[in-house]
């Protein structure tokens, strides 16, 4: 059976405040970890004080799904209004409120991780997703808006001085904080065969899918 893909991925508005639920986790959807050295050394000319990310996981997320049937005679445009299943929304040490100091580390968050990722106050929750899809072919499909969330540790540190430009980073946090952020959400449609890869929305889409 094929399956027509949605290529294109939006990025949708968002803002404050719900509570970031990983239902997806229960479907054996393993988080990706990226658990990066800390850097030790730095500049004092340059370097004072940072925050720095550790211990990361990515984890896929759908936030809003729909179950369709396509009957054979019945393909072509479908505008759906879709269900919402979990939400995901940014914050530091669970707290919502992202200071100018969040976003930038958020910014080395997203160094890290490789892709864009909010670095403001920010919730799935925001809007109703609307939207329509071109199905060409009979079938059980998965319409879907999803992310992938980024969780992890930080800590604070400053740069003690060793010599006139050399020096090593202290960490100043009595204890490493917490966060959250996600990936702008993509929309988009998946059949139950062939298995989608492993870590992405799309798997995650495709194991919502009952009676395959």
């Amino acid at each position: 059976m094929s399956t027509t893909r949605i290529p294109r991925r939006r990025t949708l508005a968002a803002s404050a405040t719900t509570a970031i639920a990983v239902g997806l986790l229960s479907l054996g959807v393993a988080p990706a970890a990226h658990a990066d050295p800390l850097p030790t050394l730095c500049n004092p000319a340059v370097d004072r004080t940072t925050s720095e990310p550790f211990n990361l996981q990515i984890t896929p997320l759908v936030t809003d799904f729909l179950i369709y049937n396509v009957a054979p005679g019945t393909t072509g445009q479908h505008s759906d209004t879709l269900t919402r299943v979990s939400s995901a929304t940014t914050s530091i040490d669970n707290r919502t409120e992202i200071t100018a100091t969040a976003s930038a580390l958020f910014a080395k968050v997203e160094v890290k991780v490789g892709f864009s990722v909010q670095k403001t106050t920010s919730s799935t929750t925001s809007q109703t997703v609307n939207d329509t899809w071109n199905l060409n072919s009979p079938g059980r499909y998965g319409l879907y808006r999803g992310t992938r969330i980024i969780t992890g540790q930080y800590v604070n540190r400053i740069c003690a001085q060793t010599g006139p430009t050399t020096g090593i980073w202290v960490t100043t946090s009595p204890a490493p904080g917490t966060f959250t952020t996600y990936e702008s959400p993509e929309i988009g449609s998946v059949g139950c065969a062939p298995a989608e890869p492993v870590g992405t929305v799309r798997r995650a889409a495709q194991l919502l899918i009952s009676n395959c």
